[in-house]
């Protein structure tokens, strides 16, 4: 499935009366200017394209003519591919408005992640949701690839990392290798970049690496003692670090964009038994540390350089936030929604940020009270929250949009203890996607739910189109939620799931 060849059939109709008044808009994300007459005309060619370097990258000015022809201004190629994706999905619907849409985003980050530790999805998956997220906008896939359940790509100086520790998943731990070659790393990457996606790779550390430790256990720091003994690395070794810096290299060349994402969360989970190994004494002692929490900052730091030292930026979880790692370059995903002071740590200290916290966009979260398959956390996270983010938060959070200047996006996150197969995955991320992708572009005073939800029936004749086996809001019994993994040799954990 090719997004360069089909736009699929989401559908951009943009109307407006001759008085100007904007009459109906049926594109997600709805764009910020419109001025269109309610008549369609058949696509006629692209007259011109012109760059501008006065527009930002992803802005455009699409001006249709009478007879359907049509000229682009753009900041950017990004900027001319949504100009172009905007005329294609015209095309799709049978026909072109005349008129001027001028179209930016809100957030320069328009994110969504998938984890693929927990239950692996496999390349033909990764390029159809990239497909969805590049149909809505969205430019930033933050991909999940290791975890205590499995290590996801292919590591050429290590390779038992994938032999070993690429078995299993959660649902089985005797679920044969399951990995991403680096030939298909590579072709996935260059699939996102021709939509203008950018791929962030995690590799977590120095906590969830029981698969890495099974596959090569000299690096390990132990953990807890049911469930995953080796939860952690061990941060007092020398040779952890040579080993972290060879993946970290092999994982700066695969992927070319600006980030790499180390995690760096619930570390606590494993660092207990930090105090009875040699190593890690051996540094506490050195350094003077008191605690456990010091050699966990000690570790971070390091790797901050590492990424650095790579050409890249790092990015960690709040999680990382009272370690002293320095605010330039580094940036921070604040997923603790119990937890507001961690973000106003976060944004005090002046760090980059990106939204994502569980509640609403984790959606590992149920769409509705009676689901059974997935997580409730005093209640769960329905679309009109998506929609309804990150606004309407504010004054839960005692924040302004002053307050949130260091914020560049939000993102929706998938985590996949509970979805081991396609229907799972579709009704988790179908359709919240899309109010993440319109919550991240369009502008607060252009959002309105009743609109969108009118808008989201071309979603569903799209969805439908396509097999994908969505929650339907109308009529909840359309798909009945699908069934939930059978756990071979062992119960989810409360360490499982991202808490």
């Amino acid at each position: 499935m090719n997004f360069r060849i089909s736009v699929y059939a989401f559908v951009l109709a943009l109307a407006v009366s001759s008085c100007g008044k904007e009459t109906g808009l049926q594109v997600i994300p709805r764009p910020q200017e419109v001025s269109v007459l309610e008549k369609t005309v058949p696509v006629g060619k692209e007259l011109s394209c012109r760059i501008l370097g006065s527009m930002g990258k992803e802005e455009y000015v699409l001006k249709v003519r009478g007879n359907g022809d049509y000229r682009i201004k753009a900041g950017g190629s990004a900027g001319a591919f949504y100009a172009r994706t905007t005329i294609a999905a015209e095309a799709e619907n049978g026909g072109v408005h005349p008129g001027r849409i001028h179209d930016f985003p809100r957030y320069d980050w328009r994110g969504f992640m998938l984890d693929e530790a927990r239950h692996f999805s496999g390349e033909e998956r990764v390029k159809f949701i990239l497909d969805e997220m590049a149909s809505v906008k969205m430019n930033k896939f933050h991909w999940h690839l290791s975890d205590a359940q499995g290590w996801r790509v292919e590591i050429k100086s290590y390779p038992k990392l994938t032999e070993v520790g690429a078995v299993g998943t959660h649902s089985d731990i005797h679920t044969p290798a399951q990995f991403y070659t680096q030939e298909q790393i590579r072709d996935i990457v260059a699939y996102a970049d021709s939509l203008h996606i950018d791929i962030v790779p995690e590799i977590d550390m120095p906590g969830h690496a029981s698969a890495a430790c099974k596959a090569y256990p000299q690096y390990s720091g132990g953990g807890v003692s049911a469930g995953f003994p080796d939860f952690t690395f061990n941060v007092g070794k020398e040779e952890t670090y040579v080993f972290l810096e060879g993946v970290l290299a092999e994982i700066a060349d695969l992927f070319p964009g600006k980030y790499i994402m180390i995690g760096g969360d619930e570390v606590s989970y494993g660092s207990y038994a930090w105090l009875a190994d040699k190593d890690i004494k051996a540094l506490m002692d050195a350094k003077g540390y008191d605690n456990v929490l010091q050699a966990e900052g000690y570790f971070i730091r390091r790797i901050s350089e590492v990424v650095r030292n790579l050409g890249k930026e790092m990015i960690g979880w709040d999680d990382i936030v009272d370690f002293d790692v320095p605010s330039e370059g580094n940036l921070m995903m604040w997923w603790r929604h119990d937890n507001v002071q961690r973000l106003h740590d976060v944004l005090d200290k002046g760090y980059t940020t990106i939204l994502c916290p569980r509640k609403p966009m984790y959606f590992d979260f149920v769409q509705n009270d009676d689901h059974k398959v997935g997580r409730k956390w005093d209640g769960f996270c329905p679309i009109e929250d998506v929609y309804s983010f990150p606004d309407a938060y504010y004054r839960q959070w005692d924040v302004t949009e002053s307050d949130l200047s260091g914020v560049i996006g939000i993102q929706s996150n998938l985590w996949s203890e509970l979805t081991h197969n396609t229907d799972r995955v579709d009704f988790m991320v179908f359709p919240r996607i899309y109010a993440t992708a319109e919550s991240a572009w369009t502008m607060p005073q252009r959002k309105d739910y009743r609109d969108f939800s009118e808008r989201l029936e071309l979603k569903y004749e799209h969805m439908d189109s396509l097999g994908i086996y969505y929650y339907d809001y109308r009529n909840p019994g359309a798909h009945p939620e699908p069934e939930g993994p059978v756990i071979l040799d062992r119960p989810i954990q409360k360490q499982d799931f991202k808490d």
